[in-house]
């Protein structure tokens, strides 16, 4: 059996949390939800490398796996 990869900080790109150190991301993100559930939308406007990407990919994956969502992101 492998041992995992031991984890490191990320400064490029989406952080995986299997493979960086991370706080949780959706907490960056507290009205979406509420906008989403209103069929709202909403932009996300942040400096660089401050967990835009990461938290929209999380927010995705929690909608998808509810079932009543089809959530995909694309740029």
């Amino acid at each position: 059996m492998r041992t995992p990869p031991a984890k490191s900080f990320n400064t490029a790109g989406p952080c995986d949390p299997r493979l960086h150190y991370m706080l949780p991301p959706t907490p960056r993100l507290p009205e979406a939800r509420t906008l989403i559930d209103m069929d709202r939308y909403f932009v996300v406007h942040a400096p660089r490398q401050t967990g835009k990407t990461t938290a929209l990919e999380a927010l995705a994956s929690e909608l998808t796996a509810e079932g009543d969502i089809a959530a995909l992101m694309f740029s």
